[in-house]
């Protein structure tokens, strides 16, 4: 039989949950990690990492019929003919869409880490003291000071590129050298900076290895080589992901397991014992039940999904979910806002190019509602700024063919330029999701129901968003600006957070400042669930921190005998 007793289980095994478990292996803890999909393993497992385009059938470009059947997930940024192994079938795991609302999901070893953005901005005090200062959500249990060290702790170990730059609204990190901007990113940097005195736009700070470290080294990763194929999985290790860096190193401990193929059904809870004691799954290949057991157990399934198995934790004790007295538990959820951008064509600078294809872009630091609320809605918003100077050929479609043709093949177009949000949202207590009560997914879980909207708030914001950024491009020099507001359901920023938010008291929140559930002190939440408020920074290098941070308070626990 094989062993169901560990010391610690792990819920998931993307961005927080490989943390979570490379943490509490290096501690000495024996881990079970709990998958629910197949197991990937790094270089093995990237079919696609170094195919050419014409080397698949349509030319990374999906067929009508697998669109028509996925309409979900096919609308995600990185779902195509070359990545579609990374991302769930919409049929094969069914949702409730009370309001429109796409969920992005990648069941497999590794989890979205595969398929990540990759963005890793620090958040700043003004994110961790806006709900207090503003009255919204609730007061955050924790400031930037309790989980910077944190910050550097992962920042060093996964790799982060990006400058050092001196702001208030985004502090440094433990910083790689940086992707330089291009020439007309430059540009733009110049003409912000001189006509705005409250606005900085810095390089970027992502997940990649442009110099990689002895550290870096040793878990077999290579430098970035700014391919920007980084959703196929990194043969060279140049990015940061679970399967690339932390499940590896914490399986040399000797003290990793993982079982894939796992879809957990609920945290069991012990009446007596006044505690959780271990984690049921379902077997997705055989449809069994197993159960197994540990003194701790982290939740990082990814936010919705962690909200579903508390939602379906019930017990005498707890009827409506694993520490929900309050009958908080999947509300308050948010997401970040990515629905407007902005581009144009810039005249100059025809003789200058870039390196490579940089999987990077700059970025300009919130400048809304910092010291004081400036506008007439509330949170704020991180500017993404790119550039790109396409073939001629595809501004002259119709025009040449033969020898001429194929020679404007390989001459670059005008410059284009742009700017798209990554807004807050404020958690409202009408956005939630809850369990239904008649349907149910192929393994015999409820299916979980999502009711999560947009409001007058996030509407103001877009607005603002693009009047100002098209001001900044137009002032950069830039003409033929376009502002887009694609009005799409939330979900497709694959940021979604809330519904098990930290807190101070346990009359409005779930969790205390550790993580830890209020109500059940041996359950930890370290994704997205756990989130207070969204901030407008990426918020997975925050969540990698949280992981890191629990891990080590929970040993400390069990080493004091609070968690036995």
């Amino acid at each position: 039989m094989e062993n169901k007793i560990f010391d610690a289980i792990v819920v998931g095994s993307g961005i927080s949950g490989g943390w979570a478990a490379k943490e509490l292996c290096e501690l000495g803890v024996k881990t079970l990690v709990l998958e629910r999909g197949r197991n990937i393993e790094h270089l093995k497992d990237y079919p696609t990492a170094t195919k050419n385009p014409w080397d698949f059938p349509h030319r990374m470009q999906e067929p009508k019929a697998v669109l028509d059947e996925n309409p979900v997930i096919s609308k995600c940024y990185a779902f195509g003919e070359d990545t579609q192994h990374f991302f769930v079938k919409d049929k094969e795991h069914p949702y409730i869409q009370e309001k429109p609302f796409d969920w992005i999901r990648g069941y497999q070893v590794g989890g979205k880490s595969i398929t990540w953005g990759r963005a890793c901005q620090r958040w700043s005090n003004f994110e961790f003291s806006a709900p207090q200062r503003y009255g919204y959500a609730v007061d955050w249990p924790i400031r930037y000071e309790d989980i910077a060290p944190w910050y550097s702790h992962v920042e060093r170990f996964a790799g982060i590129c990006g400058g050092k730059d001196g702001l208030e609204a985004l502090p440094d990190g433990e910083y790689l050298e940086p992707f330089e901007m291009s020439a007309v990113e430059q540009e733009i940097q110049k003409k912000i900076s001189t006509h705005y005195k409250d606005r900085f736009m810095v390089r970027t700070r992502w997940a990649h290895l442009t110099k990689p470290e002895p550290i870096h080294l040793e878990q077999g990763r290579g430098q970035c080589q700014a391919r920007d194929l980084c959703t196929r999985g990194c043969p060279f290790g140049g990015y940061f992901s679970s399967v690339s860096s932390t499940l590896p190193w914490a399986k040399k401990t000797g003290n990793l397991t993982i079982r894939p193929h796992s879809v957990v059904h609920s945290i069991i809870y012990d009446d007596q014992k006044g505690k959780a004691v271990g984690v049921k799954i379902i077997d997705a290949l055989t449809n069994q039940e197993v159960d197994y057991f540990a003194k701790v157990i982290f939740l990082n399934a990814a936010c919705l999904n962690t909200n579903l198995i508390l939602l379906n934790s019930k017990s005498h004790r707890f009827p409506n979910g694993l520490g929900n007295d309050n009958g908080l538990l999947g509300k308050f959820m948010a997401f970040q806002n990515y629905r407007a951008s902005v581009y144009g064509t810039y005249d100059g600078l025809k003789d200058a190019y870039y390196y490579g294809r940089n999987p990077t872009n700059p970025i300009i630091a919130n400048y809304r509602n910092l010291h004081k609320q400036d506008t007439d809605y509330l949170g704020g918003f991180l500017t993404f700024v790119f550039s790109n100077r396409s073939p001629e050929f595809r501004n002259n479609r119709n025009q040449g063919i033969g020898g001429d043709y194929k020679d404007s093949l390989t001459e670059p177009g005008p410059w284009r330029a742009g700017m798209f949000m990554q807004g807050e949202t404020i958690p409202k207590e009408s956005n939630h999701v809850r369990l239904s009560a008649d349907q149910k997914d192929p393994w015999g879980i409820p299916q979980l129901i999502t009711s999560v909207g947009y409001d007058d708030n996030d509407d103001k914001m877009v607005a603002d968003f693009l009047t100002q950024s098209a001001e900044m491009l137009e002032v950069a020099g830039l003409r033929d600006i376009v502002k887009n507001d694609t009005h799409q359901a939330p979900g497709l920023d694959i940021h979604e957070m809330g519904g098990c938010r930290m807190g101070h008291d346990p009359k409005t929140s779930l969790l205390n400042k550790f993580n830890q559930l209020h109500l059940c002190q041996n359950v930890f939440v370290t994704d997205g669930a756990c989130m207070t408020s969204t901030g407008n920074q990426s918020p997975s290098i925050l969540y990698m921190a949280f992981a890191a941070r629990a891990a080590h308070h929970a040993v400390e626990e069990m080493t004091k005998g609070n968690i036995v």
